[in-house]
Protein backbone atom coordinates (compact mmCIF):
# COMPACT_ATOMS: atom_id res chain seq x y z
CA UNK A 1 0.00 0.00 0.00
CA UNK A 2 2.79 2.43 0.83
CA UNK A 3 4.46 1.73 -2.54
CA UNK A 4 1.14 2.37 -4.32
CA UNK A 5 0.85 5.69 -2.53
CA UNK A 6 4.36 6.74 -3.53
CA UNK A 7 3.93 5.79 -7.20
CA UNK A 8 0.58 7.46 -7.86
CA UNK A 9 0.53 10.40 -5.41
CA UNK A 10 1.04 13.06 -8.12
CA UNK A 11 -1.76 12.00 -10.48
CA UNK A 12 -4.54 14.45 -11.33
CA UNK A 13 -8.19 14.39 -12.44
CA UNK A 14 -10.54 16.89 -14.06
CA UNK A 15 -13.75 18.13 -12.49
CA UNK A 16 -16.00 21.04 -13.40
CA UNK A 17 -13.36 22.67 -15.56
CA UNK A 18 -10.62 22.42 -12.93
CA UNK A 19 -7.65 20.14 -12.40
CA UNK A 20 -7.28 18.48 -9.00
CA UNK A 21 -4.60 16.25 -7.60
CA UNK A 22 -5.93 12.95 -6.27
CA UNK A 23 -5.81 12.88 -2.48
CA UNK A 24 -3.74 9.89 -1.44
CA UNK A 25 -3.31 9.26 2.27
CA UNK A 26 -2.46 6.13 4.20
CA UNK A 27 -5.19 6.80 6.78
CA UNK A 28 -8.31 4.94 5.62
CA UNK A 29 -6.38 4.12 2.41
CA UNK A 30 -7.93 7.00 0.47
CA UNK A 31 -6.01 5.94 -2.63
CA UNK A 32 -8.25 2.88 -2.94
CA UNK A 33 -11.61 4.64 -2.84
CA UNK A 34 -13.77 7.67 -3.60
CA UNK A 35 -12.11 9.73 -0.85
CA UNK A 36 -9.30 10.36 -3.34
CA UNK A 37 -11.58 12.65 -5.37
CA UNK A 38 -14.09 13.78 -2.76
CA UNK A 39 -11.57 15.36 -0.43
CA UNK A 40 -9.75 17.58 -2.96
CA UNK A 41 -13.06 18.82 -4.40
CA UNK A 42 -14.48 19.69 -0.98
CA UNK A 43 -11.21 21.22 0.22
CA UNK A 44 -11.25 23.45 -2.84
CA UNK A 45 -14.50 24.96 -1.54
CA UNK A 46 -13.18 25.13 2.02
CA UNK A 47 -10.05 27.00 0.96
CA UNK A 48 -12.23 29.49 -0.89
CA UNK A 49 -14.11 30.29 2.33
CA UNK A 50 -11.18 30.73 4.71
CA UNK A 51 -12.07 32.85 7.71
CA UNK A 52 -15.79 32.27 7.26
CA UNK A 53 -18.20 30.10 9.24
CA UNK A 54 -17.95 26.48 8.04
CA UNK A 55 -19.90 23.40 9.15
CA UNK A 56 -19.04 19.83 8.24
CA UNK A 57 -21.75 17.15 8.41
CA UNK A 58 -19.94 13.88 9.10
CA UNK A 59 -16.47 13.87 10.66
CA UNK A 60 -14.10 13.31 7.74
CA UNK A 61 -11.84 16.27 7.06
CA UNK A 62 -10.42 16.52 10.59
CA UNK A 63 -8.72 13.17 9.98
CA UNK A 64 -6.52 14.85 7.38
CA UNK A 65 -6.56 18.62 7.94
CA UNK A 66 -6.69 21.12 10.78
CA UNK A 67 -8.80 24.21 10.19
CA UNK A 68 -11.40 26.18 12.12
CA UNK A 69 -14.82 24.66 11.52
CA UNK A 70 -17.73 23.03 13.33
CA UNK A 71 -18.50 19.32 12.93
CA UNK A 72 -21.77 17.49 13.56
CA UNK A 73 -21.83 13.70 13.40
CA UNK A 74 -24.58 11.65 15.01
CA UNK A 75 -22.44 8.61 15.71
CA UNK A 76 -18.70 9.30 15.64
CA UNK A 77 -17.27 10.23 19.01
CA UNK A 78 -14.31 12.59 18.70
CA UNK A 79 -13.04 15.77 20.30
CA UNK A 80 -14.97 18.80 19.10
CA UNK A 81 -17.63 16.75 17.27
CA UNK A 82 -21.26 17.50 18.12
CA UNK A 83 -23.13 14.19 18.34
CA UNK A 84 -26.55 15.18 17.03
CA UNK A 85 -28.80 14.13 14.17
CA UNK A 86 -28.38 16.66 11.36
CA UNK A 87 -32.15 16.70 10.87
CA UNK A 88 -32.62 18.28 14.30
CA UNK A 89 -29.34 20.17 14.55
CA UNK A 90 -30.09 23.77 15.60
CA UNK A 91 -26.94 25.72 16.50
CA UNK A 92 -27.02 29.36 17.60
CA UNK A 93 -25.28 30.51 14.42
CA UNK A 94 -25.49 30.42 10.64
CA UNK A 95 -22.86 29.22 8.20
CA UNK A 96 -21.34 30.49 4.98
CA UNK A 97 -20.38 26.98 3.85
CA UNK A 98 -21.68 23.55 4.80
CA UNK A 99 -19.86 20.51 3.45
CA UNK A 100 -20.46 16.77 3.71
CA UNK A 101 -18.38 13.88 2.38
CA UNK A 102 -20.11 10.51 1.88
CA UNK A 103 -22.37 10.94 4.91
CA UNK A 104 -25.89 11.85 3.81
CA UNK A 105 -26.41 8.51 2.04
CA UNK A 106 -26.46 6.93 5.52
CA UNK A 107 -29.16 9.27 6.84
CA UNK A 108 -32.39 7.30 7.21
CA UNK A 109 -30.91 4.34 5.32
CA UNK A 110 -28.45 2.89 7.83
CA UNK A 111 -30.71 3.64 10.76
CA UNK A 112 -33.31 1.58 12.61
CA UNK A 113 -36.10 1.92 11.78
CA UNK A 114 -35.21 2.91 8.23
CA UNK A 115 -36.78 6.25 7.33
CA UNK A 116 -37.55 6.78 3.68
CA UNK A 117 -36.58 10.19 2.25
CA UNK A 118 -35.03 11.38 5.53
CA UNK A 119 -32.20 12.78 3.43
CA UNK A 120 -34.64 15.43 2.15
CA UNK A 121 -35.27 16.56 5.73
CA UNK A 122 -31.52 16.68 6.33
CA UNK A 123 -30.91 18.87 3.29
CA UNK A 124 -33.82 21.13 4.20
CA UNK A 125 -32.46 21.67 7.69
CA UNK A 126 -28.94 22.24 6.35
CA UNK A 127 -30.27 24.90 3.98
CA UNK A 128 -31.88 26.64 6.91
CA UNK A 129 -28.48 26.84 8.61
CA UNK A 130 -26.99 28.93 5.79
CA UNK A 131 -26.37 32.63 5.80
CA UNK A 132 -27.77 34.48 2.81
CA UNK A 133 -25.39 33.81 -0.07
CA UNK A 134 -24.16 30.66 1.67
CA UNK A 135 -23.56 27.33 -0.02
CA UNK A 136 -23.85 23.61 0.69
CA UNK A 137 -21.58 21.13 -1.11
CA UNK A 138 -22.12 17.40 -0.59
CA UNK A 139 -20.67 14.25 -2.08
CA UNK A 140 -22.49 10.91 -2.00
CA UNK A 141 -21.89 7.51 -3.60
CA UNK A 142 -24.40 6.10 -6.05
CA UNK A 143 -25.68 2.54 -5.83
CA UNK A 144 -25.46 2.41 -2.03
CA UNK A 145 -28.80 3.86 -0.93
CA UNK A 146 -31.71 2.87 -3.18
CA UNK A 147 -33.86 5.72 -1.85
CA UNK A 148 -31.18 8.27 -2.73
CA UNK A 149 -30.79 6.78 -6.22
CA UNK A 150 -34.55 7.04 -6.71
CA UNK A 151 -34.61 10.66 -5.57
CA UNK A 152 -31.85 11.45 -8.05
CA UNK A 153 -33.75 9.77 -10.90
CA UNK A 154 -36.93 11.62 -9.95
CA UNK A 155 -35.00 14.90 -9.61
CA UNK A 156 -36.39 15.44 -6.12
CA UNK A 157 -33.18 16.63 -4.49
CA UNK A 158 -33.55 20.40 -4.26
CA UNK A 159 -30.02 21.22 -5.38
CA UNK A 160 -28.78 24.13 -7.46
CA UNK A 161 -26.44 21.91 -9.46
CA UNK A 162 -25.24 18.31 -9.67
CA UNK A 163 -22.22 16.75 -11.33
CA UNK A 164 -21.09 13.14 -11.42
CA UNK A 165 -17.79 11.30 -11.33
CA UNK A 166 -17.35 7.69 -12.39
CA UNK A 167 -14.53 5.38 -11.42
CA UNK A 168 -12.76 4.37 -14.60
CA UNK A 169 -10.09 1.86 -13.58
CA UNK A 170 -8.92 -0.67 -11.03
CA UNK A 171 -6.14 1.72 -9.97
CA UNK A 172 -8.78 4.25 -8.89
CA UNK A 173 -8.79 6.82 -11.65
CA UNK A 174 -11.98 8.86 -12.06
CA UNK A 175 -13.63 10.86 -14.82
CA UNK A 176 -16.66 13.12 -15.14
CA UNK A 177 -19.81 11.42 -16.39
CA UNK A 178 -23.40 12.20 -17.32
CA UNK A 179 -26.17 10.88 -15.08
CA UNK A 180 -27.29 8.33 -17.67
CA UNK A 181 -23.84 6.73 -17.39
CA UNK A 182 -24.10 6.25 -13.64
CA UNK A 183 -27.79 6.02 -12.71
CA UNK A 184 -27.69 2.20 -12.58
CA UNK A 185 -24.18 1.90 -11.17
CA UNK A 186 -23.55 -0.74 -8.51
CA UNK A 187 -21.77 -0.04 -5.25
CA UNK A 188 -18.77 -2.35 -4.82
CA UNK A 189 -18.78 -3.59 -8.43
CA UNK A 190 -16.78 -3.79 -10.62
CA UNK A 191 -14.44 -2.07 -8.14
CA UNK A 192 -14.50 -1.96 -4.36
CA UNK A 193 -16.42 0.84 -2.63
CA UNK A 194 -18.13 3.52 -4.74
CA UNK A 195 -18.03 3.29 -8.53
CA UNK A 196 -19.68 6.68 -8.99
CA UNK A 197 -20.38 9.74 -6.86
CA UNK A 198 -22.62 12.77 -7.11
CA UNK A 199 -21.38 16.21 -6.13
CA UNK A 200 -24.37 18.37 -5.24
CA UNK A 201 -24.39 22.12 -4.62
CA UNK A 202 -27.13 24.16 -2.96
CA UNK A 203 -26.77 27.92 -3.21
CA UNK A 204 -28.87 30.15 -0.95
Amino acid sequence: EHLYYQIFKNRCFQFDGKTYRYFYHLYNTTFRKERSVEIPIIMGYVEGEKGKAILEVGNVLSNYFSFDHDVVDKYEMAEGVVNQDIVGFAPQKKYDLIVSISTLEHVGWDETPREKDKILKALENMRGLLNNGGRIVVTMPLGYNADLDRLLREKKLAVTGMRFLKRASADNQWREADFDEVENIRYGYPYQNANAIVVGVIQK
